[in-house]
């Protein structure tokens, strides 16, 4: 597969590997945020399969698929690891790079990722298989990828495809994730379609919610962006940049302190 990806700005203990979310391509997640982000590092946007300038081939929607091609664009550019952002559908194949793919993981950023389907509300998945692709014809997303895909016709296949994913959502264990090595920020909308409660739940399965001024602050964190949809989550490029900046920083800070 001919997998699109752009390279962003300079700098950084490793790239950042920008993944986005279902039908969206670069512009649609990450079109606010990521000049800013380049501004201090090295960024790499990738397009997934059927996805914006990345054609579709003879193969199923998977997240597993996702992450393994991520990791072979990283051998092809020489890279033995790289940070990684990733929003909605993007954020899950980061969560499986992390727990499959630990070893080409710095650090994690995961905005509206659930680990199983009971962090989503109730019933909000249900009639997603009654959505036909003209259903979103004029949406941000359509009209992108018609500016962009290498075959705009290619549409409706890829609306039926992601279909099919999200009848067969990826899911992993509270154990997966206490096992995830690489320091996570989870970044949540306060009205997204993951549940606080489920972020919270992940957030202390990676060893937040304790009191840090006496036991220190753990590797994870977590981040509610007050007034935030889902969909406006990478709009949200001013409040989000410098906590995602802060954080990644925080691997080189701790290296020169211990140094």
């Amino acid at each position: 597969m001919d997998l699109y990806f752009e390279t962003h700005g300079s700098g950084g203990e490793r790239p950042l590997v920008l993944i986005h979310g279902a039908l969206s391509g670069i512009g649609t997640s990450f079109g606010q945020i990521l000049p800013v982000l380049a501004r201090t590092r090295r960024v790499l946007a990738v397009e997934l399969q059927a996805h914006g300038r990345t054609p579709d081939i003879d193969r199923p929607f998977t997240i597993e698929h996702f992450a393994s091609d991520v990791v072979e664009l990283l051998d092809r550019l020489g890279l033995d690891r790289a940070d990684v952002f990733g929003w909605s559908m993007g954020a899950s194949v980061g969560l499986r790079l992390g727990t499959d793919h630990p070893s080409r993981v710095g650090r994690l950023v995961l905005a509206s990722v659930s680990f199983d389907l009971g962090g989503v509300y109730p019933g909000l998945l249900e009639g997603i298989q009654d959505l036909q692709p003209e259903h979103l014809h004029g949406s941000e997303f359509h009209e992108e990828y018609l500016r962009t895909a290498p075959d705009p016709a290619g549409w409706a296949n890829l609306v039926t495809k992601m279909k099919v994913l999200d009848a067969n959502l990826p899911s992993w264990t509270a154990a997966q994730i206490r096992a995830l090595a690489a320091p996570t920020m989870l970044v949540l909308g306060d009205a997204d379609i993951v549940t606080p409660e489920h972020a919270v739940q992940m957030f202390r399965l990676l060893g937040g919610g304790v009191p840090g001024d006496l036991t220190g602050l753990p590797a994870c964190r977590l981040a509610i962006l007050p007034g935030t949809t889902h969909t406006t989550i990478p709009h949200r490029a001013e409040a989000l940049a410098p906590m995602i900046e802060e954080f990644l920083e925080e691997a080189v800070l701790c290296a020169k302190a211990g140094s």
